[in-house]
Protein backbone atom coordinates (compact mmCIF):
# COMPACT_ATOMS: atom_id res chain seq x y z
CA UNK A 1 0.00 0.00 0.00
CA UNK A 2 2.73 2.05 0.93
CA UNK A 3 4.38 1.99 -2.41
CA UNK A 4 1.12 2.35 -4.39
CA UNK A 5 0.70 5.60 -2.49
CA UNK A 6 4.64 6.91 -3.36
CA UNK A 7 4.04 6.18 -7.15
CA UNK A 8 0.81 8.03 -7.23
CA UNK A 9 2.68 11.10 -5.40
CA UNK A 10 5.49 10.82 -7.69
CA UNK A 11 2.98 10.78 -10.50
CA UNK A 12 1.22 13.50 -8.89
CA UNK A 13 4.78 15.49 -8.66
CA UNK A 14 5.24 15.04 -12.14
CA UNK A 15 2.53 16.16 -13.48
CA UNK A 16 2.66 19.21 -11.79
CA UNK A 17 6.20 19.86 -12.43
CA UNK A 18 4.90 19.67 -16.22
CA UNK A 19 2.37 22.27 -15.42
CA UNK A 20 4.78 24.81 -14.02
CA UNK A 21 7.33 24.56 -17.20
CA UNK A 22 4.13 25.17 -19.54
CA UNK A 23 3.11 28.12 -17.60
CA UNK A 24 6.49 29.38 -17.12
CA UNK A 25 8.69 30.93 -18.33
CA UNK A 26 10.86 29.32 -20.91
CA UNK A 27 7.92 28.45 -22.99
CA UNK A 28 6.52 32.16 -22.18
CA UNK A 29 3.30 32.52 -24.48
CA UNK A 30 1.97 35.30 -25.46
CA UNK A 31 1.97 37.26 -21.96
CA UNK A 32 4.99 39.12 -21.33
CA UNK A 33 5.22 38.60 -17.74
CA UNK A 34 7.70 41.06 -16.62
CA UNK A 35 8.33 44.58 -18.04
CA UNK A 36 11.91 45.73 -17.24
CA UNK A 37 14.00 48.82 -17.14
CA UNK A 38 17.85 49.78 -16.62
CA UNK A 39 17.71 52.46 -14.18
CA UNK A 40 21.43 53.77 -15.48
CA UNK A 41 21.78 55.53 -12.03
CA UNK A 42 24.67 57.44 -10.77
CA UNK A 43 26.65 55.64 -7.97
CA UNK A 44 24.88 52.41 -7.83
CA UNK A 45 22.43 51.34 -10.21
CA UNK A 46 19.77 48.21 -11.27
CA UNK A 47 17.09 47.04 -13.28
CA UNK A 48 13.55 47.79 -12.07
CA UNK A 49 11.09 44.89 -12.49
CA UNK A 50 7.43 44.87 -13.07
CA UNK A 51 4.74 42.55 -13.32
CA UNK A 52 2.45 42.54 -16.15
CA UNK A 53 -1.27 42.38 -15.63
CA UNK A 54 -3.86 40.74 -18.22
CA UNK A 55 -4.71 43.86 -18.95
CA UNK A 56 -1.24 45.39 -19.64
CA UNK A 57 -1.07 47.11 -16.45
CA UNK A 58 2.19 47.43 -14.64
CA UNK A 59 2.73 46.21 -10.65
CA UNK A 60 6.67 47.11 -9.18
CA UNK A 61 7.97 43.91 -8.28
CA UNK A 62 11.01 44.76 -6.92
CA UNK A 63 14.92 46.29 -8.25
CA UNK A 64 17.85 44.25 -8.66
CA UNK A 65 20.79 46.20 -7.94
CA UNK A 66 23.76 45.54 -10.31
CA UNK A 67 26.29 46.79 -7.98
CA UNK A 68 27.88 49.36 -10.38
CA UNK A 69 26.99 52.74 -11.31
CA UNK A 70 25.45 54.21 -14.46
CA UNK A 71 25.48 57.63 -16.62
CA UNK A 72 22.09 58.64 -16.55
CA UNK A 73 21.85 59.55 -19.87
CA UNK A 74 23.50 58.56 -23.84
CA UNK A 75 22.35 57.21 -27.13
CA UNK A 76 18.63 56.66 -27.24
CA UNK A 77 18.67 54.20 -29.72
CA UNK A 78 21.23 51.97 -27.45
CA UNK A 79 19.47 49.26 -25.84
CA UNK A 80 21.00 48.70 -22.45
CA UNK A 81 18.98 45.35 -21.65
CA UNK A 82 18.47 42.42 -23.65
CA UNK A 83 17.21 38.99 -22.84
CA UNK A 84 17.62 35.39 -23.22
CA UNK A 85 14.61 32.74 -22.83
CA UNK A 86 16.26 29.27 -23.64
CA UNK A 87 15.98 25.68 -22.51
CA UNK A 88 18.24 26.31 -19.82
CA UNK A 89 18.25 29.29 -18.31
CA UNK A 90 16.24 32.58 -18.83
CA UNK A 91 18.66 36.41 -18.18
CA UNK A 92 18.31 39.38 -18.29
CA UNK A 93 21.78 41.15 -19.34
CA UNK A 94 22.19 45.15 -18.59
CA UNK A 95 25.21 47.60 -18.78
CA UNK A 96 26.21 49.65 -16.61
CA UNK A 97 28.12 52.08 -18.35
CA UNK A 98 30.36 54.17 -15.66
CA UNK A 99 31.30 51.18 -14.15
CA UNK A 100 32.01 49.38 -18.12
CA UNK A 101 30.44 45.78 -16.71
CA UNK A 102 27.61 43.82 -18.31
CA UNK A 103 25.14 41.79 -15.47
CA UNK A 104 23.36 39.01 -16.09
CA UNK A 105 20.11 38.58 -13.60
CA UNK A 106 18.83 35.02 -13.15
CA UNK A 107 15.36 36.19 -14.39
CA UNK A 108 13.60 32.92 -12.01
CA UNK A 109 15.04 34.08 -9.00
CA UNK A 110 16.37 37.87 -9.61
CA UNK A 111 19.53 37.23 -8.60
CA UNK A 112 22.75 38.76 -10.12
CA UNK A 113 24.46 35.13 -11.94
CA UNK A 114 27.48 36.91 -13.30
CA UNK A 115 28.89 40.31 -14.48
CA UNK A 116 31.72 41.26 -17.47
CA UNK A 117 33.65 43.80 -18.51
CA UNK A 118 35.71 44.01 -21.82
CA UNK A 119 39.48 44.93 -22.79
CA UNK A 120 41.05 47.60 -20.64
CA UNK A 121 40.39 49.81 -23.45
CA UNK A 122 36.74 49.44 -24.06
CA UNK A 123 34.48 52.13 -23.00
CA UNK A 124 31.12 53.49 -22.91
CA UNK A 125 31.37 55.98 -19.91
CA UNK A 126 30.22 59.08 -22.49
CA UNK A 127 27.27 57.49 -24.08
CA UNK A 128 26.43 54.45 -23.02
CA UNK A 129 27.03 50.80 -23.72
CA UNK A 130 24.33 48.98 -26.05
CA UNK A 131 23.93 45.62 -25.87
CA UNK A 132 22.58 42.66 -28.40
CA UNK A 133 21.85 39.22 -28.20
CA UNK A 134 21.69 36.15 -30.43
CA UNK A 135 22.03 33.01 -27.81
CA UNK A 136 25.02 32.10 -27.68
CA UNK A 137 26.85 34.97 -27.91
CA UNK A 138 26.40 38.79 -26.13
CA UNK A 139 27.48 41.64 -28.13
CA UNK A 140 28.25 45.02 -26.53
CA UNK A 141 28.26 48.28 -28.13
CA UNK A 142 31.49 50.74 -26.29
CA UNK A 143 30.28 54.18 -27.59
CA UNK A 144 33.13 56.01 -26.20
CA UNK A 145 36.27 53.41 -27.73
CA UNK A 146 34.15 52.75 -30.82
CA UNK A 147 34.39 49.12 -30.05
CA UNK A 148 32.24 45.85 -30.43
CA UNK A 149 32.84 43.52 -27.49
CA UNK A 150 31.98 39.78 -28.24
CA UNK A 151 30.84 37.96 -24.61
CA UNK A 152 30.58 34.19 -24.37
CA UNK A 153 26.82 33.23 -22.95
CA UNK A 154 27.98 31.24 -20.05
CA UNK A 155 25.78 28.76 -17.45
CA UNK A 156 24.34 30.76 -14.09
CA UNK A 157 23.60 33.74 -16.36
CA UNK A 158 27.91 34.62 -16.53
CA UNK A 159 29.27 35.97 -19.40
CA UNK A 160 32.83 35.42 -20.53
CA UNK A 161 34.73 38.25 -22.54
CA UNK A 162 35.74 36.96 -25.72
CA UNK A 163 37.51 39.69 -28.25
CA UNK A 164 37.04 42.82 -29.61
CA UNK A 165 36.85 44.94 -32.63
CA UNK A 166 36.74 48.75 -33.63
CA UNK A 167 34.39 50.37 -35.88
CA UNK A 168 33.57 54.03 -37.57
CA UNK A 169 31.02 55.67 -39.12
CA UNK A 170 32.09 57.08 -42.44
CA UNK A 171 31.84 60.11 -40.79
CA UNK A 172 34.11 59.34 -37.51
CA UNK A 173 30.81 58.82 -35.85
CA UNK A 174 30.23 56.60 -32.46
CA UNK A 175 28.40 53.04 -32.84
CA UNK A 176 25.13 53.89 -31.45
CA UNK A 177 21.95 50.77 -32.13
CA UNK A 178 22.86 47.49 -32.68
CA UNK A 179 19.83 44.54 -33.61
CA UNK A 180 20.70 40.47 -34.56
CA UNK A 181 18.84 39.10 -37.23
CA UNK A 182 20.52 35.20 -37.88
CA UNK A 183 23.87 35.54 -39.03
CA UNK A 184 23.45 39.13 -39.33
CA UNK A 185 24.07 42.26 -37.39
CA UNK A 186 23.14 45.81 -38.06
CA UNK A 187 24.71 48.92 -36.70
CA UNK A 188 24.28 52.32 -36.86
CA UNK A 189 27.01 55.16 -35.89
CA UNK A 190 24.63 58.27 -35.45
CA UNK A 191 26.92 60.61 -38.39
CA UNK A 192 24.58 59.39 -41.48
CA UNK A 193 26.05 55.48 -42.06
CA UNK A 194 24.78 52.64 -41.32
CA UNK A 195 26.81 48.86 -41.83
CA UNK A 196 26.20 45.33 -41.17
CA UNK A 197 28.45 42.15 -40.00
CA UNK A 198 28.48 38.98 -40.21
CA UNK A 199 28.36 36.74 -36.69
CA UNK A 200 28.19 33.45 -37.60
CA UNK A 201 31.57 32.72 -36.32
CA UNK A 202 31.38 34.54 -32.93
CA UNK A 203 33.53 38.06 -33.22
CA UNK A 204 31.50 40.40 -36.09
CA UNK A 205 33.21 40.79 -39.69
CA UNK A 206 31.60 43.37 -41.81
CA UNK A 207 30.17 42.15 -44.68
CA UNK A 208 31.73 45.63 -46.87
CA UNK A 209 28.63 47.66 -46.75
CA UNK A 210 29.27 50.58 -44.78
CA UNK A 211 27.40 52.96 -46.74
CA UNK A 212 25.62 56.60 -46.17
CA UNK A 213 21.74 56.49 -46.22
CA UNK A 214 19.32 58.22 -48.94
CA UNK A 215 18.14 60.35 -45.96
CA UNK A 216 21.33 61.59 -44.80
CA UNK A 217 22.59 62.43 -48.61
CA UNK A 218 19.04 63.94 -49.39
CA UNK A 219 18.68 65.69 -46.70
CA UNK A 220 22.78 67.13 -46.29
CA UNK A 221 23.25 65.49 -42.41
CA UNK A 222 19.92 67.05 -40.92
CA UNK A 223 18.56 63.38 -41.09
CA UNK A 224 20.39 60.10 -40.18
CA UNK A 225 19.50 56.60 -39.13
CA UNK A 226 19.61 56.08 -35.23
CA UNK A 227 17.29 53.31 -34.60
CA UNK A 228 17.27 49.73 -36.30
CA UNK A 229 14.52 47.28 -36.52
CA UNK A 230 15.03 44.10 -38.84
CA UNK A 231 12.24 41.97 -40.17
CA UNK A 232 11.54 38.38 -38.94
CA UNK A 233 12.57 36.72 -42.24
CA UNK A 234 15.53 39.13 -42.14
CA UNK A 235 14.71 40.77 -45.08
CA UNK A 236 14.43 44.47 -44.38
CA UNK A 237 16.74 46.40 -41.97
CA UNK A 238 14.16 49.65 -40.68
CA UNK A 239 15.99 52.58 -39.30
CA UNK A 240 14.30 55.13 -37.50
CA UNK A 241 15.81 58.37 -38.02
CA UNK A 242 17.03 61.83 -35.91
CA UNK A 243 15.44 64.56 -37.45
CA UNK A 244 13.10 67.11 -36.99
CA UNK A 245 10.60 65.06 -37.82
CA UNK A 246 9.54 61.31 -38.30
CA UNK A 247 11.63 60.15 -41.04
CA UNK A 248 12.00 56.08 -41.74
CA UNK A 249 14.65 54.17 -43.69
CA UNK A 250 14.02 50.85 -45.29
CA UNK A 251 17.20 48.73 -46.25
CA UNK A 252 16.54 45.44 -48.51
CA UNK A 253 18.94 43.00 -47.15
CA UNK A 254 17.63 39.80 -48.80
CA UNK A 255 21.13 39.92 -50.97
CA UNK A 256 22.77 39.27 -47.71
CA UNK A 257 24.03 42.96 -47.40
CA UNK A 258 22.30 46.40 -46.70
CA UNK A 259 20.99 47.71 -49.96
CA UNK A 260 20.61 51.88 -50.40
CA UNK A 261 17.63 53.19 -48.15
CA UNK A 262 14.45 54.03 -49.48
CA UNK A 263 13.24 57.09 -47.11
CA UNK A 264 9.60 57.25 -45.64
CA UNK A 265 8.78 60.93 -44.05
CA UNK A 266 5.68 60.11 -41.81
CA UNK A 267 4.70 62.88 -39.95
CA UNK A 268 5.26 66.12 -38.05
CA UNK A 269 6.62 63.86 -35.02
CA UNK A 270 10.06 65.13 -33.74
CA UNK A 271 12.46 62.24 -34.15
CA UNK A 272 12.96 58.78 -34.87
CA UNK A 273 14.86 57.67 -32.54
CA UNK A 274 13.51 54.46 -31.02
CA UNK A 275 11.14 52.39 -33.46
CA UNK A 276 9.85 48.84 -32.64
CA UNK A 277 7.68 46.14 -35.21
CA UNK A 278 4.67 44.74 -33.90
CA UNK A 279 4.63 40.72 -33.60
CA UNK A 280 2.60 40.62 -36.39
CA UNK A 281 4.70 43.27 -38.76
CA UNK A 282 1.60 45.42 -39.73
CA UNK A 283 2.66 48.33 -37.54
CA UNK A 284 5.74 50.10 -37.08
CA UNK A 285 5.80 51.94 -33.47
CA UNK A 286 7.90 54.78 -33.29
CA UNK A 287 8.60 56.71 -30.20
CA UNK A 288 9.05 60.16 -31.49
CA UNK A 289 11.78 60.86 -28.60
CA UNK A 290 11.84 64.62 -28.39
CA UNK A 291 8.22 65.43 -28.90
CA UNK A 292 5.46 64.33 -26.82
CA UNK A 293 3.83 61.74 -28.59
CA UNK A 294 4.37 57.85 -30.24
CA UNK A 295 3.52 57.39 -34.14
CA UNK A 296 2.43 54.54 -35.46
CA UNK A 297 2.94 53.21 -38.81
CA UNK A 298 1.64 50.59 -41.36
CA UNK A 299 4.38 48.54 -42.95
CA UNK A 300 3.84 45.95 -45.64
CA UNK A 301 6.70 42.93 -45.08
CA UNK A 302 6.02 42.12 -48.50
CA UNK A 303 7.10 45.04 -49.89
CA UNK A 304 9.46 46.93 -47.28
CA UNK A 305 7.34 49.91 -47.77
CA UNK A 306 5.50 52.26 -44.99
CA UNK A 307 2.64 54.68 -44.57
CA UNK A 308 1.24 57.14 -42.25
CA UNK A 309 -1.02 55.60 -40.26
CA UNK A 310 -1.83 57.20 -36.39
CA UNK A 311 -0.26 59.31 -33.73
CA UNK A 312 -1.18 59.02 -29.83
CA UNK A 313 -1.72 62.24 -28.35
CA UNK A 314 0.34 64.31 -26.34
CA UNK A 315 1.34 62.02 -23.44
CA UNK A 316 0.60 62.59 -20.00
CA UNK A 317 3.42 64.89 -17.83
CA UNK A 318 5.37 66.15 -20.78
CA UNK A 319 7.81 68.94 -19.87
CA UNK A 320 6.53 68.78 -16.42
CA UNK A 321 7.67 65.15 -14.90
CA UNK A 322 9.80 63.94 -18.61
CA UNK A 323 11.61 65.67 -21.09
CA UNK A 324 12.02 62.82 -23.48
CA UNK A 325 10.71 59.85 -24.79
CA UNK A 326 12.53 56.51 -25.36
CA UNK A 327 12.26 52.78 -25.70
CA UNK A 328 9.65 50.68 -26.21
CA UNK A 329 8.34 47.35 -25.26
CA UNK A 330 5.36 45.39 -25.87
CA UNK A 331 2.84 43.87 -23.63
CA UNK A 332 2.52 40.48 -25.88
CA UNK A 333 4.20 38.57 -28.39
CA UNK A 334 0.99 38.61 -30.71
CA UNK A 335 -1.04 40.26 -32.92
CA UNK A 336 -0.20 44.18 -32.66
CA UNK A 337 1.04 43.70 -28.88
CA UNK A 338 -1.92 45.08 -27.51
CA UNK A 339 0.26 47.83 -25.10
CA UNK A 340 2.82 49.98 -26.10
CA UNK A 341 5.16 50.69 -23.26
CA UNK A 342 7.25 53.58 -23.42
CA UNK A 343 10.02 54.58 -21.62
CA UNK A 344 9.90 58.64 -20.05
CA UNK A 345 13.21 60.23 -19.63
CA UNK A 346 12.98 62.56 -16.41
CA UNK A 347 14.50 63.68 -13.07
CA UNK A 348 12.59 61.13 -12.10
CA UNK A 349 11.66 58.21 -14.92
CA UNK A 350 8.22 56.97 -15.75
CA UNK A 351 6.89 54.58 -18.09
CA UNK A 352 4.04 54.95 -20.50
CA UNK A 353 1.42 52.77 -21.20
CA UNK A 354 -0.40 52.84 -24.66
CA UNK A 355 -3.12 50.98 -25.94
CA UNK A 356 -3.54 49.89 -29.51
CA UNK A 357 -5.82 49.33 -31.84
CA UNK A 358 -5.85 48.16 -35.48
CA UNK A 359 -8.85 47.39 -37.89
CA UNK A 360 -9.63 47.67 -41.62
CA UNK A 361 -5.97 49.60 -41.75
CA UNK A 362 -6.87 52.08 -39.54
CA UNK A 363 -5.11 52.30 -36.02
CA UNK A 364 -5.36 54.26 -32.79
CA UNK A 365 -3.01 55.01 -30.07
CA UNK A 366 -4.62 55.88 -26.52
CA UNK A 367 -2.77 56.37 -23.41
CA UNK A 368 -4.77 54.49 -20.71
CA UNK A 369 -5.95 54.72 -17.24
CA UNK A 370 -3.14 54.35 -14.84
CA UNK A 371 -0.38 55.37 -17.25
CA UNK A 372 2.67 56.48 -16.28
CA UNK A 373 3.86 54.44 -14.25
CA UNK A 374 6.65 56.01 -12.05
CA UNK A 375 10.22 54.17 -12.09
CA UNK A 376 11.48 55.97 -8.97
CA UNK A 377 15.11 54.09 -9.23
CA UNK A 378 16.17 56.18 -12.20
CA UNK A 379 16.47 59.58 -12.51
CA UNK A 380 17.30 59.09 -16.78
CA UNK A 381 14.96 56.04 -18.29
CA UNK A 382 16.12 55.36 -21.76
CA UNK A 383 15.91 51.35 -21.95
CA UNK A 384 12.95 48.93 -20.88
CA UNK A 385 12.71 45.56 -22.08
CA UNK A 386 9.67 42.60 -22.01
CA UNK A 387 9.86 39.24 -20.46
CA UNK A 388 9.12 36.66 -22.19
CA UNK A 389 10.99 38.64 -25.16
CA UNK A 390 9.60 38.13 -29.18
CA UNK A 391 10.28 35.72 -31.29
CA UNK A 392 12.44 38.25 -33.46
Amino acid sequence: MRMRVLFWLQRLAALAAGLCVLSGFAVGGSQAQYLITNDDAAFVSGVTVYTVGTTGQLKLKREVSTGAAGIVGGYFAANRLVVLDSATQQCVYASDAAGGIIVGIDINTLVVGGSASGASTDSGSANGIGLALNGQYLYASFTSSNTIGTFQVQSGCSLTFVSDVSVAGLQGGFIDAMVISGNNMVVTYGDGSIESFNVASGAPVSNGDEQNSTGYVESQGSSYPTGVAITENGHYAIFGDTSTSTVVEVSDMSSGKLAKTTVFPLGKGINSSNILLSPDETLLYISNTQGDSITAAAFNASTGTLTAGCTSGTLKGYSVSWSYLADLALQTNTGTGSTIYVAEYGASSSIAMVQVSSSGGQCTLQEVAGSPVSDSNSAGLLSITAFPPGTF
